[in-house]
């Protein structure tokens, strides 16, 4: 087959253990499934789960040990952290019943889903797709994808990120509005989930601003963390 210019390299992220490499697919995002986020927002209660995607080249994949690099993005002056845990598909599947869901992880990683917040904010006032503040360039740091068997009670576990040193979010995966196993449910009654689809779950209370020069070192029990520097 021959193409009109080079194709796009497949992107991918690494995997705790193994020489092989799990190729992305697509990317959803969860909004607002953390109580006290939805609260800052300026929403309340258990709403029905919303959905985003990102593009698959937005990602920064951060090996264990290595400190990532995000460029500051244009347009914005009002950046934010949103930490993670990030479930990625390993076996497709359309109309995903929650008491089987477990069946089609193939693992978890953390991630930062970075966001230009004024933009964003804008665009809700007129009412318009957000996509210019959250589906931007290098707006999807992620870490190395730990298999499902060696990640522990991930349903119990802490995450957090700290920025230059100092707690900015801390929660559980426990409060999550819709956990893991509810959120595959609903995702694929919407979209049929193909292996190599990753998705990011929501992020806890306290997301803020960051600025060029800042460094966010991010975690969730059981997991590589992430360490990213704004240049």
């Amino acid at each position: 087959m021959t193409y009109l210019f080079t194709p796009t390299p497949t992107v991918s992220v690494p995997v705790l253990g193994s020489p092989a490499r799990f190729p992305v697919h697509r990317i959803y995002c969860v909004g607002r499934n953390y109580e006290e986020h939805a609260k800052e927002m300026g929403f309340t209660g258990r709403e029905p789960p919303f959905f985003f995607l990102k593009p698959t080249d937005a990602l920064i994949v951060v090996d264990a040990g290595v400190t990532g690099h995000m460029p500051y993005p244009s347009l914005t002056h009002n950046l934010h952290h949103e930490i993670e845990l990030v479930v990625a598909i390993g076996v497709g599947g359309k109309n995903i019943k929650a008491a089987d869901a477990f069946q089609h992880i193939f693992g978890y990683a953390v991630g930062l889903d970075m966001t230009r917040r004024d933009l964003q904010n804008e665009m809700k006032k007129q009412g318009r797709p957000w996509c210019i503040g959250k589906a931007f360039d290098a707006s999807a740091p992620i870490g190395p994808i730990t298999p499902a068997d060696q990640a522990g009670d991930i349903t119990q576990a802490e995450l957090f990120v700290q920025v230059n040193g100092v707690d900015r979010q801390r929660s559980t995966i426990a409060k999550l509005i819709w956990n893991i196993a509810e959120t595959i449910e609903h995702l694929s009654a919407a979209w049929e989930l193909q292996p190599g689809d990753l998705i990011y779950t929501g992020t806890p209370e306290g997301v803020g601003a960051v600025v060029s020069g800042d460094t966010m070192t991010g975690g969730v029990t059981g997991l590589t963390p992430i360490v990213v520097t704004l240049t």
